[in-house]
């Protein structure tokens, strides 16, 4: 009896920000690999997580939320989405189920219809827990007439319905080819940059809401100890003094409310004690610095 092939691809997540991406890649893969708030806009770069699903391995493409851009930095950021969904087997568009169908939905389908990808487009209905079945049904009719999907799921990634109909429909839909990772391998990121990212998760939970998408964290040293601990230092870049200041926050609370937030994920995380040392820096125009964006794993010329 032959064994069964391997099956192994990539499923891009497209959608507005804010449509629960993140959220559905940390469940697909069954560990947490990108960045969750609340707050729109956080994922930056496109985060790879790894999930398997029997012989078959899917590379879930976790994109920024499209959006209208108006910086540098957005403009990478939404070059990074559309390029991921170029590169998938498989892309999946995610609506959140009581916005329905706004103008950034109907905008990322006339870019669909407009330059449509190889791949087939699946459309993923999150958050159906707040919303009744009928208005459910009744959108998922209206955005199947505005694109021809090829497959419709209604899933609640945070709370898991639908989940493993979904990774066993993407697990399938993987071409036949060996694995790309190594079956334990969770992430296609660079630790170091898992740790900024997590940094910078607890920086915004913690701080006003436009701060955070003017700043950025990058871990500058990593340095194994012999007693089984490693030492991290990172580097927080902020645009002005005034910023500097609410990072730091009274007496320095604030950024030691991060660092022991961050501390303890990193330590659940790699299985080790963790030294985690942060400096804030203010940077005027880290923005314009194409060595900012290869550090977040954007490309400086897309923006």
């Amino acid at each position: 009896m032959q064994d069964t092939p391997t099956r192994a691809g990539f499923a891009a997540l497209i959608g507005e920000p804010n449509a629960g991406k993140s959220t559905l890649t940390n469940a697909l893969v069954g560990a947490k690999v990108s960045i969750v708030t609340h707050k729109v806009q956080t994922t930056r770069a496109r985060i790879r997580g790894v999930a398997m699903e029997g012989p078959a391995q899917i590379v879930i493409v976790d994109t920024p939320g499209l959006f209208r851009p108006r910086r540098r930095l957005d403009r990478a950021m939404v070059a990074a989405a559309w390029g991921g969904a170029s590169d998938a087997d498989v892309v999946v568009l995610m609506v959140e189920a009581h916005r329905g169908l706004t103008e950034g939905v109907r905008a990322i389908l006339d870019r669909l219809a407009e330059a449509p990808p190889q791949a087939p487009v699946w459309l993923a209905i999150n958050k159906i827990d707040r919303v009744k079945a009928e208005a459910l049904l009744a959108l998922s009719a209206e955005l199947n007439e505005s694109h021809p999907f090829a497959e419709t799921f209604m899933i609640s990634a945070e709370r898991g319905h639908g989940v493993p109909a979904l990774k066993a429909k993407l697990a399938a839909a993987m071409p036949e080819g060996p694995l790309l990772y190594p079956e334990d391998q969770i992430a296609d990121l660079p630790v170091r940059m898992i740790a900024a990212e997590i940094t910078r998760e607890k920086l915004t939970l913690r701080l006003h809401q436009e701060l955070p998408y003017q700043l950025t964290v990058e871990t500058e040293a990593w340095e194994e100890r012999p007693d089984g601990s490693v030492r991290i230092e990172q580097a927080i870049f902020v645009m002005r003094d005034g910023h500097k200041g609410i990072v730091l926050g009274h007496k320095g609370e604030t950024a030691k409310a991060v660092g022991k937030a961050a501390r303890e994920e990193l330590a659940e995380f790699l299985g080790q004690k963790v030294h985690l040392f942060l400096h804030v820096r203010v940077r005027p125009n880290w923005l314009e610095e194409s060595e900012r964006y290869e550090a977040i794993g954007l490309d400086f010329r897309d923006g």
